[in-house]
């Protein structure tokens, strides 16, 4: 199933539902299927992503000094282990949120 996001200061965000929905339960604690963001919540939701990647970012680093010492390569360099980070699920939501708060439109999903 793929969440579209629908904001009159952008245009459309489409996302598969599984990232669609951590991020609502990021930004909202929930993750309904249908719903609404009303500008006067925009900066409340982009705070919670903002904290959300900022911490991701750390818990990442200090996975990764952990890990580090234990997963080297053939040259036995450590290897870095990468996944996509949330900073890069977010990255659009993000700039949706920050534009409609800049242009004073909700932002919706589901209808």
């Amino acid at each position: 199933m793929l969440f579209k996001f629908k904001s009159k200061a952008t245009s459309d965000l489409i996302m598969l539902e599984a990232d669609a929905r951590r991020l609502l339960q990021i930004m909202l604690g929930d993750d309904a299927a249908k719903g609404i963001v009303q500008f006067n919540d925009l900066p409340r939701a982009i705070a919670a992503m903002e904290l959300a990647v900022a911490q991701d970012e750390a818990d990442r680093k200090q996975r990764a000094e952990q890990v580090a010492p234990l997963v080297t390569g053939e040259d036995g360099k450590p290897v870095v282990l990468n996944g996509v980070r949330l900073s890069q699920r977010a990255a659009p939501m993000l700039k949706m949120l920050k534009r409609s708060l800049a242009e004073e439109a909700d932002v919706v999903w589901g209808v």
